[in-house]
Parts: C-alpha cells; structure tokens; sequence
C-alpha cells in the first residue's frame, strides 16, 4: 500500500509540473531570442502569416524541426529541457497574433 501511495504522489507532483508550465516565459527565456525579430529567416513570432506555410506542413514536421534544428536554427532550439508537448506549446503560442 505504501509503494502505490508513494507512486500516486509522484504521479500527482509530475502532472502538477506538466500543467506549472509558463509557455509565454518559455518563450521569452527561449524562442523570442531569434522568433522576436525573424533573426536569420525564423518566422517571427504572433505573424500569422509567417506561420501559415509551416503549420501547413503538420505540427509533427515543426516538432521534428526544433528537434533535429533546421537552417540556422540549431537542434532543440535554446531550449533543451523541453518535450514535445512543450515545443508544441511554443509553435501554437507564436503562430497566433496577439
């Protein structure tokens, strides 16, 4: 019984980090040090129509794009700690308008 109450404690801090989650700070830590002005052909972030033409392409595909780096853009982005529910987080995040 103790071991099933230890593992629902982890379970319940895990799911409490996972939503603890700040995907605008991430960015701002992150992704605006290149997505804020479209450094070196990035899409700029919150310009719908930069994003258009990659969401087309499938989130799987951006997601593979941040993780394996894609033109300037080296692999995991800046931020290494992210999963991939995270990077998704963060492409949503920049491709809406504000």
């Amino acid at each position: 019984m103790k071991k099933l109450a230890v593992m629902a404690a982890i379970v319940a801090a895990m799911s409490a980090n996972a939503q603890a989650f700040d995907v605008d700070a991430k960015y701002k830590q992150t992704c605006g040090a290149c997505h804020s002005m479209g450094v070196a052909g990035a899409p700029k972030a919150f310009d719908a129509a930069a994003w258009a033409p990659r969401l087309a392409t499938g989130m799987d595909a951006l997601v593979a794009s941040v993780t394996n780096g894609k033109n300037a853009m080296p692999p995991r982005g800046l931020c290494m700690d992210c999963t991939a529910d995270q990077y998704k987080l963060l492409i949503n995040y920049m491709a809406t308008p504000k």
